[in-house]
């Protein structure tokens, strides 16, 4: 049984287990999830992906269950909090490519966001994200993300030079698009 531990209407979030190893894995090793990701140039193993997740469990990082059948779809979380200054970094990975474009993505976000902001005290969340990653893009938008600079041809995939584009959030964007 999976631990609830931010509810939305179709997933909620659950501390990371070392015993989804094997989905984890699988998903990183598939081209047509990772490609959008700083990790479609390296091989996990299933004893890599253990050590990964005992690590990331220690921090604020999630499963993100689908509510009706209980299964893990991708996951998300914060990384390097500034406790004094306020800020973290966050990315998200919808590994079930099944669950694609039917809003999972915002809305995991959204409750990682909203817990980040009000139990947190978290006042800046800064993520990244490849410039050819149109759908990930619309989705930070939508929920209150704005570009604040770009990191020019910095990633190379498919023979192709692409953009790194940066991107922030402040609670007020965050709650004035809600």
């Amino acid at each position: 049984m999976r631990i609830r531990k931010l509810t939305g209407e179709k997933c909620f979030l659950s501390p990371m287990d070392t015993e989804d190893a094997d989905l984890y894995a699988q998903w990183l090793n598939d081209l047509s999830v990772v490609r959008n990701t700083s990790m479609s140039s390296k091989v996990i193993t299933k004893e890599n992906e253990k050590d990964i997740l005992r690590q990331l469990s220690q921090e604020h990082n999630y499963g993100i269950i689908d509510m009706e059948t209980d299964e893990l779809i991708g996951s998300c979380g914060l990384m390097d909090i500034d406790s004094i200054n306020r800020t973290c970094e966050t990315g998200i990975m919808i590994g079930n490519s099944r669950y694609w474009d039917r809003g999972y993505g915002t809305e995991s976000l959204y409750l990682l966001i909203d817990y980040a902001f009000k139990y947190l005290t978290i006042n800046n969340i800064l993520l990244r994200v490849f410039s050819f990653n149109e759908r990930a893009v619309r989705c930070y938008k939508k929920l209150g993300f704005r570009e604040i600079g770009k990191r020019r041809n910095a990633v190379i995939l498919e023979m192709k030079y692409h953009d790194i584009i940066f991107m922030d959030l402040l609670p007020e964007d965050f709650y004035r698009e809600q």
